[in-house]
This record gives C-alpha cells, sequence and structure tokens, in this order.
C-alpha cells in the first residue's frame, strides 16, 4: 500500500492505496467517528487481494494522520457535507468506479454518497451505520464520554489522533447529544441510492438497534441485503473479521 497526503479543497487528507488492478474498482474505506486509516488493519488489503480491486483508505480531516479540524462544533448537516469532500477526492483521484465500505459515521457518509453522487458510486457496504438518532445511540456516546472520563481511552485514541484526540472526541459527543441534532435524519435521501447494497449489522450493537438497517434495506432503490451477526455489537469487522471478509468478498464478487 502507497501512503501521501492529498490536498482536497486547502485541506490536508491522509491517504493509503492500492491501484495494482488496472480498470477494476476502488473499495474506499469510510472510519468511523473514533477511527482512522490505521484502525482498519489489515482488512483492506486481504479484501483487495480476494476480490482484486483496487484500495484506498483515508483519514478524514480531524483524523489520524490528516489535518486538525477547524473546530469541535458541526452543524447538524455534517455528514453530507463529509459526502461532499470525499466526492471531490473521488474526483481528484479519477476515481469513477468506487465501492464504499464505511462503519457506524463511515456507513451512513457512504450511503449519503451513493445517493447524492450515483454516477461515482458502483455499491456500497454499510456496517452498523445510522439513518437516524435512537435512544440507543445516544446512550453508547454517553458511555463512551464516562469511558473517556474515567479509563485511558484518551491516551489510547492518542496512538493514531496525536493532539487531535479532544477536538475530535468533542466534535462526536457534542454533536450527537444536542438537543438540535436529535431531528437528524437522512431516510429522505435513501430512494437515491440505486447501487447494490450491503447493510452489515450485530444484533447486539451499542449503538443502534436493527431498525437502522431494516429501514435502510427496505427504502433504497437497488438491490439491497442485509447480514445480520448473532451476539456482535458495533464493530463486527474487528469481532469478527472472518465473517466480515467471507461476505464481503462474495458480495463483491457477485456484482
Amino acid at each position: 500500500m502507497e501512503e501521501r497526503i492529498i490536498e482536497v479543497r486547502n485541506q490536508k487528507l491522509y491517504i493509503t492505496y492500492n491501484n495494482a488492478f488496472e480498470g477494476k474498482p476502488f473499495i474506499i474505506f469510510l472510519h468511523d467517528s473514533l477511527g482512522c486509516t490505521q484502525l482498519w488493519r489489515d482488512l483492506p488489503t486481504k479484501i483487495s487481494e480476494i476480490t482484486t480491486c483496487n484500495v484506498l483508505v483515508y483519514d478524514r480531516l480531524g483524523y489520524g494522520k490528516s489535518g486538525p479540524m477547524l473546530t469541535y462544533e458541526r452543524p447538524v448537516n455534517y455528514m453530507e457535507l463529509e459526502a461532499d469532500l470525499l466526492n471531490d477526492l473521488l474526483t481528484e483521484l479519477n476515481i469513477k468506479n468506487a465501492i464504499l465500505f464505511g462503519h457506524s459515521d463511515g456507513g451512513t457518509i457512504a450511503l449519503i454518497t451513493a445517493a447524492k453522487y450515483p454516477e461515482k458510486i458502483q455499491a456500497v457496504i454499510c456496517e452498523a451505520g445510522h439513518i437516524f438518532v435512537e435512544d440507543a445511540t445516544l446512550k453508547g456516546v454517553y458511555d463512551a464520554w464516562e469511558a473517556y472520563k474515567t479509563t485511558n481511552l484518551a491516551e489510547r485514541l492518542a496512538k493514531y489522533h496525536g493532539d487531535k484526540v479532544e477536538m475530535l472526541f468533542r466534535a462526536w459527543t457534542e454533536t450527537w447529544t444536542r438537543e438540535y441534532f436529535r431531528s437528524w435524519n437522512i431516510e429522505y435521501l435513501l430512494k437515491d441510492i440505486q447501487c447494490p447494497l450491503l447493510f452489515i449489522q450485530g444484533d447486539a450493537d451499542e449503538y443502534g438497534t436493527l431498525e437502522q438497517v431494516e429501514k435502510t434495506v427496505s427504502q433504497v432503490s437497488g438491490l439491497a441485503e442485509k447480514y445480520i451477526i448473532p451476539g456482535i455489537g458495533h464493530t463486527p469487522h474487528k469481532d469478527v473479521p472472518e465473517l466480515v471478509l467471507s461476505k464481503v468478498s462474495e458480495f463483491i464478487e457477485k456484482m
């Protein structure tokens, strides 16, 4: 995997990529609200090898090795703005055949991008994404905030995000728990998703119920399937990587 910093809209984004398979799609990996390129570990490489697809993994602004956020205060449509930035990144790299694999916030950004820029997106793999706010989501955020205050979570995150940890953690927790964000909902966009969709979720996800899955797969316009994993929480790709690797590879290969 090659790595470099790329400038998009005067913002510096860290990317790693493999462009070894001429004419094949790029699988774009979109991390969660505390994640980064490194935390995908070897999953992108393994999926690339099995599917013979190229891969691109990047750190969103404020995460990992990308530039810092300008402020922790986010607008209610911040994930739509992330989708717009992703579209600009794809344009900059001349990628017109993307398969999006997003986890949590990244899954939501993948759905929004497929709805807004269908001409560039061939398929979406949404893992534990959100399309509206639930009580379970808020409880998960509050529990994470408590862990941040009482455990070494900040220190562990600093291994990946350096001195950006405080800003990104506030951006996530304070946005999701603000009153104005309670009404956030992207269901109105789902009908515009025409490409194949795979929605992966653990049935013990601490940040959302299976209603997120059911309402998504029932409202998109393209072919959609769900993969519910018993007893697994919010990060299936970390907890049962072989199951996720197998299912995602199968989904891509039959496209």
